[in-house]
């Protein structure tokens, strides 16, 4: 009989685990200045940081940076953060990531994501889809650090490239599969 007790709070710390850091999210509502300022910042110390990324960004046609992303799960997970698009260095939208995942995950992390539109289709996909879920639409390649992947203009055959950076805590997934890009209207 112990089993059903066991469940149901392994499902309140598995919602709490998840709720906690989204509800953080949502609680920080930030101005539209405030996530350009974040989103720009952000985008910088990935350039310093990351080589490969400075050609994407040279290269690219918009670049959409969600400067904190909030990750947890205990089973059951979300994440979920506020994004500027960028266009020669310029606002031009702003958008919601977030997504869920279930299956075998524990853990909380804090992390940022670089999103290259590569060609004026994958842009114009975002844009008059009202955002769009990855797996559907353009092509997709999520860049992680450990790649060895030199960037040229021969290599660049996706119509957008991913970049996590800044990972803080301990999970194991940064991937872009369950997750949905939406346009917000920030104050």
């Amino acid at each position: 009989m112990t089993f059903p007790c066991r469940s149901l709070a392994m499902a309140v710390v598995a919602m709490a685990a998840v709720s906690g850091p989204l509800a953080v999210s949502s609680a920080q509502a930030r101005s539209a200045a405030e996530i350009t300022a974040e989103g720009r910042h952000a985008l910088h110390r990935l350039e310093a940081r990351e080589p490969r990324s400075r050609f994407f960004a040279s290269h690219a046609k918009a670049v959409l940076v969600f400067p904190s992303i909030f990750k947890a799960g205990l089973v059951f997970g979300g994440e979920s953060g506020n994004g500027v698009l960028l266009i020669n260095g310029r606002p031009a939208g702003f958008y919601n990531l977030s997504g869920g995942t279930w299956g075998l995950q524990i853990g909380a992390e804090k992390f940022s994501y670089a999103v290259f539109f590569m060609n004026d289709s994958a842009l114009r996909y975002l844009r008059k889809s009202g955002g769009f879920a990855a797996g559907t639409g353009p092509s997709i390649a999520v860049i992680n650090k450990g790649a060895g992947a030199e960037a040229n203009t021969t290599t660049i055959t996706k119509d957008v490239y991913a970049f996590p950076f800044n990972e803080k805590g301990l999970m194991a997934d940064l991937t872009l599969q369950g997750t949905k890009i939406s346009p917000i209207h920030p104050h």
